[in-house]
């Protein structure tokens, strides 16, 4: 959400994501970002949003408010920093490095739009920078790519963006190699909730952690199909205690509801209660 519109702010205490953009690039005019710096300076000098997660996205380096942007998010102190046109691998290092220059604390991580040709050409040379500098999140920037890419964004007819695929599984494949979050893009047409769903479903098959929103009609899907489901929850705690038993301590594989379990479901099922855990804290 634009960080100048204050409005906007104050609704977002309420909205049940798990996160929060405050957007200094796109969203506000040129003329409004030393507006929206003040603005949401004085909004997170107090912690009015609670368990959620805070990312602000600053402009580009390219442009001539980057350095102010950057320091104005470090006073901020959000969860992550999100920078958009991230083209290198050099790009990460040299903002890493210009955030422990200006006094950033060691636990405001690096986030990066992944939005240019150039981006996805070098997906895994950035990705890899994650194991020495702040580097912890990739969100795709899907309406930008369209563009550079010229490949159609999707529409009722053709939901399935068969353009991207290819370029998403790349992007996944190197947040996991090297331990990244990351997120899909926006869907554009927030009073469409079939074709919303149709593009969540489609993100946590492919393999995303969770999927960037822009209106909060928007929110109740993503958190609905995003959430482990109670069959899910059940079975994920069988499978834990079954391992539990001391009968079973010496097993390699189980019989767990009808089905044959080995330790790589054990560690997927305690990594699932770990979600459904985060999000009952984030629900309170």
């Amino acid at each position: 959400m634009p960080a100048s519109n204050q409005r906007l702010l104050d609704k977002a205490e309420q909205l049940a994501a798990d996160a929060i953009i405050f957007d200094f690039e796109d969203a506000v005019v040129p003329e409004k970002k030393p507006l929206a710096r003040e603005v949401l300076s004085k909004k997170l000098s107090s912690n009015p949003y609670g368990q959620k997660r805070l990312i602000i996205r600053i402009n580009d380096l390219s442009t001539k408010w980057f350095e102010d942007d950057l320091a104005c998010a470090i006073t901020c102190k959000p969860n992550a920093i999100l920078i958009p046109k991230i083209c290198k691998a050099d790009d990460v290092i040299f903002i890493s490095d210009k955030m422990a220059e200006l006094g950033a604390s060691a636990d405001i991580e690096l986030w990066v739009m992944i939005e240019t040709a150039l981006s996805l050409l070098n997906i895994f040379q950035i990705s890899k920078t994650a194991s020495f500098t702040r580097l912890a999140g990739f969100v795709m920037g899907v309406n930008d790519l369209a563009k550079e890419m010229q490949i159609p964004l999707p529409s009722t007819e053709n939901p399935e963006r068969l353009g991207f695929l290819n370029y998403f599984s790349s992007c996944i494949l190197a947040a996991r190699l090297n331990d990244i979050h990351i997120l899909d893009g926006v869907f554009n047409d927030f009073s469409d909730e079939l074709g919303m769903n149709y593009e969540t479903v489609q993100a946590k098959q492919l393999g995303f952690d969770g999927k960037t929103l822009i209106h909060p009609k928007q929110i109740d899907i993503a958190n609905q199909v995003f959430a482990p489901s109670p069959a899910e929850i059940d079975h994920a705690n069988n499978i834990v205690s079954a391992f539990a038993e001391p009968k079973n301590k010496a097993l390699a594989a189980l019989k767990v509801d009808g089905k044959m379990v080995e330790i790589l479901h054990l560690e997927m099922a305690k990594k699932l209660l770990k979600i459904n855990k985060n999000i009952a804290l984030l629900s309170r």
